[in-house]
């Protein structure tokens, strides 16, 4: 187990220096390996011209990155207890540079994606790790507000992405890696001379068999499924077999671990009524917030002809809204409690998102971006509350392996949304050869030339009503998240017991 870091009791409850010290390197950390995931996204297409391959072999860039993800975050609870925070921490932000690197060097497409590998399991053990961190740092009384500027890379993430990749692109494609460095030099020195030490005494032994079959059993999974957009069905081979082989692995390490004292994962945290009303939400809300992120990006560049940069520019109202309500969102959850701020953060998404149902060939940009604005405003309301749900009931020796739990079922969740919206989409459009062939004039102007204009113009519509039907399996999702929220706890956590931690975590045993 990992012993309390030498941090001494808040005096009260406000934040104060310490805390907001750690809170920077984490979030440091958390921008690096979030914004590498959208950045090198926009990346594909140059990829594919620099090294010569097609699409689906350029984008392995991406795949192999989110398997080595996938990979290691089970891992993470484990090696935080065995080696402590502080150390581990370290090394994942040396192995994220280290990738960067060797990214930055790569002369082929495999030396590309085997650099982006490393890069991946250093950036999958950065969000579990800094959460963990930050939890310890701030205490159950203050983690609401700490978890809100945590969510701030999360949230502008996929917004940012675009932006900065289309601009870094214009340099040279190295560019998107080498930016890391010396982000990640500072990160390092900082995270030296900043976090607090934890002093790890293992009593637990690595469970090597949950890691043969989660480890596997989650890549596998989510390769299958990740799989689908390019696959455009559920029923390719590529798609069935690694993730019924990986539902297996989990299946068989879910029997495993229940009857497991120190599992890799640890499913027993399920006990704790708090941590499983949230990780029901999460699952939700992440599937509907991942899948339907998908969406307006391709809908800006495809229907409307955008650029990636361009599209990213037009996102921008959805982060300054969740910016807005995170940090309110944060104090209030910390006063009285998550469950009120989730269930209106989710209503608010769902009254946002539901103007998306109506979206045409020629929308407003001056309304999207306001529909945009109202989905930002219930994002900073529910997606780090509902992490804060899940953590703050938890001892300390608990936090690892919750924040653990938590990024594998947010991780999980996206590539299920992501795979969920492209299948239903690709239905939508399959049988509008008039969409189809206006959608590709936007990516081949050569196109729009030898097609009679009312023809283009039936298609963008056909296309947009796609889009907006498909929204509605979004915003169906999002009003589901509200049944598992009403039961998120109201009300401020119990004083921490200082020898075991917060005795509401036991509330379940």
């Amino acid at each position: 187990m990992t012993t309390p870091p030498d941090i001494p009791a808040p005096a009260s409850d406000k934040l104060d220096g310490a805390v907001f010290k750690v809170a920077g390197v984490v979030v440091l950390g958390a921008i690096m390996s979030i914004l590498d995931i959208t950045v090198v996204t926009v990346a594909i297409p140059k990829f594919q011209t620099e090294f010569g391959v097609t699409y689906a072999v350029a984008a392995w860039a991406m795949t192999g990155y989110t398997l080595a993800l996938a990979t290691v975050i089970p891992l993470t609870g484990w090696a935080a207890d065995r080696f402590g925070t502080k150390r581990l921490y370290i090394t994942a932000l040396v192995l994220f540079v280290l990738g960067s690197v060797l990214c930055a060097t790569a002369w082929d497409m495999p030396s590309l994606i085997a650099f982006r590998v490393i890069q991946g399991l250093g950036g999958g053990m950065l969000m579990p790790l800094g959460m963990t961190i930050m939890t310890h740092a701030a205490g159950p009384q203050r983690v609401g507000r700490v978890m809100a500027i945590l969510g701030v890379p999360m949230l502008l993430g996929p917004i940012l992405g675009p932006i900065v990749g289309g601009w870094l692109i214009g340099f040279h494609w190295e560019w998107i890696f080498l930016i890391n460095i010396p982000i990640g030099v500072v990160g390092l020195i900082l995270a030296v001379l900043v976090l607090p030490s934890d002093r790890p005494e293992p009593s637990e032994s690595f469970d090597f068999l949950g890691m043969l079959l989660a480890s596997p059993g989650l890549a596998l999974f989510l390769f299958g499924v990740s799989s689908i957009p390019e696959e455009h069905t559920v029923m390719a081979g590529k798609v069935l077999i690694p993730a019924a082989i990986g539902l297996v692995l989990l299946v068989l390490f879910v029997l495993h671990a229940v009857r497991t004292e120190h599992p890799l994962i640890d499913l027993h945290l399920f006990r704790n009524r708090d941590l499983t009303f949230a990780v029901l939400t999460m699952l939700l809300f992440a599937v509907a917030f991942f899948g339907s992120g998908l969406l307006l990006p391709s809908y800006l560049q495809q229907v409307r002809g955008e650029t990636a940069l361009d599209a990213g520019l037009l996102l921008a109202p959805q982060g300054l809204g969740a910016m807005l309500t995170m940090p309110i969102a944060g104090r209030l959850v910390d006063k009285i409690g998550p469950g009120k701020i989730v269930m209106t953060g989710v209503a608010v998404i769902a009254v946002g998102l539901a103007f998306f149902t109506q979206l045409g060939a020629g929308t407003s940009y001056w309304l999207i971006g306001g529909a945009l604005f109202v989905t930002g405003l219930g994002m900073g309301c529910t997606m780090m509350p509902t992490m804060t749900a899940a953590i703050r009931t938890l001892t300390h020796q608990q936090v690892a392996r919750g924040t653990t739990l938590m990024n594998i079922v947010n991780q999980t969740a996206a590539s299920i949304g992501t795979a969920t919206m492209s299948v239903v989409l690709t239905n939508l459009l399959n049988d509008k050869q008039s969409a189809q062939i206006a959608m590709g004039s936007n990516l081949d102007p050569s196109i729009a030339e030898k097609v009679p204009p009312d023809v283009l113009d039936e298609g963008f519509t056909q296309a947009a009503t796609a889009f907006a039907h498909t929204y509605i399996v979004a915003v169906v999702l999002v009003v589901l998240t509200l049944i598992p929220a009403a039961f998120l706890s109201r009300g401020k956590p119990k004083d921490p017991d200082p020898a075991v931690g917060a005795p509401a975590a036991m509330m379940g045993h």
